[in-house]
């Protein structure tokens, strides 16, 4: 009998800023009885509901599950940073353009993905401020980054994709900020109040017959005969075809081992500004901005329709192989956002950080996803490589289809992917990343 047994579940530092602001929710569906399904889905984020709303339009009337170890949007999809990306977004790059050669696709690929998101925002009636078609802005604050960006933005032009270059004067009217010299303006990036976005999504799903079971960690998968088992604390889930939507998490069941790199990113998030800290700022109330340098410093202002009028510093960043970072890099990271934000926004040094917390993301060396069958009926939608919105709901889209017996597109490109790329040994590994990662940040410097 084939039994994979969970090693760790996931443990996260800090809390989820992103559904913190918004109102409370109901209690939690808690599996507490065995139950059978058609299908059942390891992960409640991105990857995992979008699995379950594709299966659910492929296979009407299906039993279909849903198991979340936690809240819904407490986990990694209450953690990032809210930019659902249509473009090359290789954060590998030294400007995002990665190696090219299949960028249209991954461009079809990704708004694909936006277009499914969007979808359920209309159907659901999900709130749109939580979904706002607003584009982005790589800011650069100095001569390197604004020749990343011009770098970015021929390479968009090869690819016939259109861009703006912003020039300081423009910057400082979007963000109020005078730091930037200058920026590039992408308008297909989709700016999601991710939580908002990832509980309304539950919602509608649940309305349409899913069961969606919170705070139920699956601590064992087994084989039995043509079905799997999925134990948990209050009962076992039998299905015939399983999806795990557990991105890094995969390691931790056995499967794709010393082949997915985690790593930690940190975020602060301000009390949510008064009139007179507003009226100092100026610019825009809603705007995101992504360095032009990817080892720079996210930042993203929101509004009250998102949960209040509030800014979001987003830097440092921490190669962890047990998948859990420590207190200390959280205190760490707090402190470089402090002065990030100082930096930014002098008029408002010594805003109180009302949230700050660490956010896992899993990658590859080779940039790839693990989307596609593991064994017989049981199906990953794993390693979103930074893209955790976008990348998250197409392998959950993918991972969907190919249970479902069905080829599109999107499953035709993740079999053609190749699998991660082994890791070089402990503590080789660990020690040369975090020493790689340290240096890039220095060398992104005020970006």
């Amino acid at each position: 009998m084939t039994t994979h047994t969970a090693r760790r579940i996931p443990v996260h530092r800090g809390p989820a800023a992103w559904n913190a602001i918004l109102p409370g929710q109901d209690a939690p569906d808690l599996l507490t009885r065995s139950a059978t399904a058609d299908f059942a889905i390891i992960g409640g984020g991105f990857a995992g509901l979008s699995a379950a709303r594709r299966l659910a339009q492929l296979n009407p009337g299906a039993r279909i599950v849903v198991l979340e170890a936690g809240r819904l949007a407490e986990a990694a999809s209450g953690r990032n940073s809210g930019f659902m990306i249509d473009l090359p977004h290789d954060l590998s790059s030294s400007d995002y353009a990665g190696h090219g050669g299949s960028d249209h696709m991954v461009i079809a690929l990704n708004r694909s993905a936006i277009d499914f998101a969007a979808d359920a925002v209309r159907d659901y009636a999900i709130d749109p401020a939580y979904f706002d078609p607003a584009g982005k802005v790589n800011g650069a604050a100095g001569a390197s980054g604004d020749a990343l960006n011009r770098s970015y933005a021929a390479h968009l032009a090869t690819l016939g994709e259109a861009s703006e270059m912003l020039d300081a004067t423009a910057m400082h009217q979007l963000t109020g900020s005078r730091h930037y010299i200058s920026g590039l303006f992408t308008p297909g990036t989709v700016m999601i109040q991710p939580a908002g976005y990832i509980r309304g999504l539950g919602r509608g799903l649940r309305r349409d017959g899913i069961r969606i079971c919170e705070n139920t960690p699956v601590h064992e998968i087994r084989r039995a005969g043509p079905d799997w088992v999925l134990a948990t604390a209050g009962g076992d889930v039998t299905a015939a075809r399983v999806i795990m939507a557990t991105n890094g998490h995969l390691e931790s069941f056995g499967f794709a081992r010393n082949r997915l790199m985690h790593v930690f990113l940190f975020a602060s998030m301000t009390v949510d500004l008064g009139a007179e800290a507003l009226q100092r700022l100026g610019g825009a109330p809603r705007w995101g901005i992504t360095p032009s340098d990817p080892m720079g410093t996210t930042m993203r202002r929101i509004d009250t329709a998102q949960g209040g009028n509030r800014i979001i510093t987003r830097t440092c960043a921490s190669f962890r192989p047990d998948m859990e970072t420590s207190a200390a890099a959280l205190r760490r990271a707090t402190r470089i956002h402090h002065q990030k934000f100082a930096d930014r926004f002098p008029a408002l040094t010594g805003t109180a950080m009302e949230y700050s917390w660490a956010g896992h993301l899993c990658l590859s060396r080779n940039s790839v996803s693990v989307t596609g069958e593991l064994e017989d009926g049981l199906f990953a939608a794993c390693c979103q490589n930074g893209l955790g919105t976008v990348r998250g709901t197409l392998t959950g889209m993918g991972a969907a289809e190919l249970a479902s017996g069905v080829q599109t597109t999107i499953t035709r490109h993740f079999a053609a992917e190749p699998p991660p790329q082994k890791l070089p040994p402990p503590p080789i590994s660990t020690i040369g990343a975090n020493v790689v990662l340290r240096w890039k940040e220095f060398r992104a410097g005020k970006e």
